[in-house]
């Protein structure tokens, strides 16, 4: 699938040394405690909670963003909570490289493994655990807690379930689609 280049106005998105271009309608709490790893975009309305975190644990991340992730418009990232013995705590959301997550989507997984594709107006629960190379269609929920096998596709749902497997050329496929979906978003 070849893509087109995407413009964007010269001020809507700032961009960091290491190349992540954040929006600048981008909703970012506790930025102290988010990682981005390098040419990750942050669409506009994106919400990212990096205030919700452990507390006491000062030097761990709430959420950990790999290379060449898309986090599309309107979509959600926050940490995944449990009580436990009377204790309300918050875990870390690691996401892996060349991972692309669509519109409208709300992630509070536990982890999100290398070369998935989320679609849009997804709903991942709490501590789900996505392996590397998946397809989560769009509309799909992902129940709490759920593991989602490598090279998986996934649809449906409450709860979401394995339609199909992916061939093993799927971590190539996807890293060539994020890598020109990022050097195809440029400045008007």
């Amino acid at each position: 699938m070849e893509l087109g280049v995407t413009t964007y106005k010269k001020g809507e998105f700032i961009e960091t040394d290491t190349g992540n271009k954040v929006s600048r309608r981008s909703l970012i709490f506790g930025s102290q405690n988010i990682v981005l790893g390098g040419k990750t975009v942050v669409h506009s309305k994106c919400t990212i909670r990096g205030d919700l975190r452990r507390a006491g644990l000062t030097h761990q991340a709430a959420v950990l963003i790999g290379r060449f992730c898309s986090l599309g418009e309107a979509s959600v990232l926050r940490p995944p909570y449990k009580t436990y013995k009377g204790v309300f705590s918050y875990y870390p959301l690691k996401i892996g490289d060349h991972v692309d997550i669509g519109e409208n989507s709300v992630v509070e997984a536990a982890s999100i493994g290398s070369h998935v594709r989320i679609g849009r107006n997804c709903i991942i629960g709490r501590f789900a655990i996505i392996k590397d190379c998946c397809l989560v269609e769009d509309n799909a929920v992902i129940a709490p807690n759920t593991v989602v096998p490598s090279f998986s596709v996934v649809a449906g749902g409450p709860p979401a379930k394995v339609v199909a497997r992916l061939p093993e050329s799927t971590q190539e496929l996807f890293e060539a689609y994020s890598k020109d979906k990022y050097s195809k978003l440029v400045p008007q």
